[in-house]
């Protein structure tokens, strides 16, 4: 057991506070003030209402309490959390990251503080980036608190933790790229419940596009369903379960790397466009 909890502080408990040292350097040092102020007041609204600590126990109870109990993590007899927890938690955050970033842009456009946002002496990027951070460390800290089923395959086995620690970024670049998503969506619509709907829909999408069985339909499309090969080609390349695959197992791939970040910006830029045009 005190091995075990060893383990859990070398090789969790203290890269995870040097990438939070880093993000807080990042912050405080490199980004504009503007950007502080953004993230820090959406930052504690997550905190003083119930959406956030509701968020946390629905995420940490499904994806603790489905592993324990019907995955087999106890008794497959391997130290491993790719099939019996990392495969699954994607799913789970198809619904959780637009839970957690619905509210970026809807809820200021219900309450009629969008233009008042954008007219402060911020660019719109400002309040953007700083919105998407917030949201961020949210999605950051319900990862982090997965810690015990961390903590219980190091007590039942000798794991590679290097590769349970690339399944936790692997699903943090998925969760990062979901909420991008919603970031786009909440610009265009004032309803956080409209907002919630279509991002789970579009997240889905996206995550199922990359399964195998797209590419073979895309290879055996005939005849009149050739009209639908741009539309299925698109979401196949778009996929992101491919790039979380090879990440969550260990293959440290600069090409998925490059994908993830890219899409995040692309999703932010979108977002810009969107906000522009509600403005327009």
């Amino acid at each position: 057991m005190l091995d075990a909890l060893k383990t859990l502080i070398l090789e969790f408990a203290i890269p995870t506070l040097v990438v939070s040292a880093i993000f807080i350097a990042i912050l405080v040092f490199l980004l504009p003030r503007e950007v502080r102020t953004i993230f820090k007041r959406e930052l504690k609204s997550y905190f003083t209402s119930p959406i956030a600590y509701v968020l946390f126990v629905v995420f940490l109870g499904i994806s603790n309490t489905l592993s324990f109990f019907f995955t087999g993590i106890l008794e497959g007899g391997e130290a491993d959390l790719f099939l019996p927890y990392f495969q699954y938690l994607p799913w789970y955050l198809v619904l959780i990251a637009p839970a957690v970033g619905m509210r970026l842009w809807s809820e200021e456009q219900r309450l009629g503080t969008m233009e008042l946002l954008l007219t402060m002496p911020i660019a719109p990027w400002h309040a953007i980036l700083g919105k998407y951070l917030a949201a961020a460390v949210v999605l950051f800290a319900m990862l982090v608190l997965s810690f015990p089923i961390v903590w219980t395959i190091n007590y039942l086995g000798d794991p590679d933790n290097g590769v349970i620690m690339a399944g936790f970024v692997a699903t943090f670049f998925v969760a990062l790229c979901f909420l991008a998503v919603t970031s786009v969506v909440s610009a265009l619509t004032r309803s956080q419940l409209v907002a919630l709907l279509v991002s789970v829909t579009i997240c889905m999408v996206l995550w199922l596009g990359g399964l195998p069985n797209i590419s073979e339909l895309l290879m055996n499309m005939k005849g009149g369903w050739l009209i639908f090969w741009p539309v299925v080609k698109l979401i196949n390349v778009v996929g992101l379960m491919p790039h979380f695959s090879e990440l969550a197992k260990g293959v440290l791939g600069f090409r998925d790397i490059v994908f993830f970040l890219t899409f995040i910006v692309f999703c932010l830029f979108a977002t810009s466009v969107a906000i522009r045009l509600r403005r327009a």
